[in-house]
């Protein structure tokens, strides 16, 4: 995957395209730093590009969707005031400087993505988009904790619907509601932007990404100069995700503000062993030091319908200019 990843690092930096792409954005986050600052580093690739996310943070939702239940009005402001209490459900957002190509829904990740391929890409384009992108996420996405990701569950459900997709996920460092200007986004934004433009440029040879197949992007804090690496899912954990009967005595209590809660419920802490040689591949790992990706495939199927690793290294040597 590296050969094929080097030839698109030239035009992913390029001032624009060869061709605009028609992109959807959505996430599991909201009106985020991140979300912003891809969406302009992707205009300025000359894509036409769309947002569609939840009207409130939504991580640890994975796939979860609410059937048959009329959204809005608002009861609530949206995340960073995206729209205010009292506006529909499901919308363009009303926040000054986000009201074009910015929109919200008062449900899950999930809904975002299907309110974004069912709806606002038929009527801009009268067709789905040429990529999804999830994300980027303010935390890494990595081993087991993809199963309740809201960020992997959008390109699963996107991927089924035969759009190529990939999700991407950053560092907390990333955060910033107080002005939605982490310099950190930028920078996860430009890599993020630097990986579209070589998929982008491979695509007159063929497909996007391989039938059936999307992508986890992982970015570690430190990103500027990280290099890419082809990694698994695997099974090396860097989160320990748990219920507890006392969430005030777990180890993560003061961070959450939860020191004098001592009631049951979900703790997350951060595993402290480091992997194994025969996890020097997994995701959880790599994501440390390395812009990591991974195939992964839709839903539950027994295996892959293409085989995704020698694809995914020559995408990595393109990327590393080798």
């Amino acid at each position: 995957m590296k050969t094929w990843i080097c030839g698109l690092v030239a035009i992913a930096i390029a001032s624009s395209p060869a061709q605009a792409e028609n992109i959807l954005i959505t996430n599991d986050d909201g009106l985020t730093s991140n979300l912003k600052a891809l969406y302009t580093a992707l205009k300025a690739q000359g894509h036409d590009v769309i947002v569609s996310v939840p009207c409130q943070g939504q991580s640890g939702m994975g796939a979860a969707i609410k059937f048959m239940r009329p959204l809005g009005p608002l009861a609530t402001n949206c995340l960073n005031d995206a729209a205010k209490a009292g506006d529909p459900g499901v919308g363009p957002m009303t926040r000054a400087g986000f009201e074009i190509d910015f929109h919200y829904v008062d449900g899950t990740p999930v809904m975002a993505t299907l309110y974004g391929l069912d709806v606002l890409a038929q009527t801009r384009w009268s067709k789905m988009p040429d990529l999804v992108i999830s994300g980027p996420n303010e935390g890494r996405n990595v081993g087991t904790m993809i199963v309740s990701s809201g960020t992997v569950s959008n390109v699963q459900y996107s991927t089924a619907r035969g759009v190529p997709s990939i999700a991407v996920s950053a560092g907390t460092n990333s955060v910033d509601n107080a002005k939605l200007a982490n310099p950190n986004s930028a920078l996860v934004a430009e890599r993020t932007a630097e990986l579209v433009g070589k998929l982008f440029a491979n695509k007159a040879k063929g497909a996007l990404l391989p039938t059936g197949i999307a992508l986890n992007i992982n970015l570690p804090d430190d990103v500027a100069k990280a290099k890419w690496k082809a990694t698994r899912i695997g099974s090396y954990e860097i989160y320990d995700i748990r219920f507890t009967a006392d969430m005030g005595k777990s180890e993560a209590a003061a961070a959450f503000g939860l020191g004098g809660v001592h009631k049951p419920g979900m703790v997350l802490g951060f595993n402290k062993t480091p992997p194994r040689a025969d996890q020097s591949d997994d995701e959880a790992g790599v994501s440390l030091t390395h812009i990591s990706i991974s195939a992964v495939q839709i839903g539950y199927e027994p295996g892959a319908r293409q085989n995704p690793d020698k694809w995914l290294r020559r995408l990595i040597k393109k990327l590393d200019g080798k």
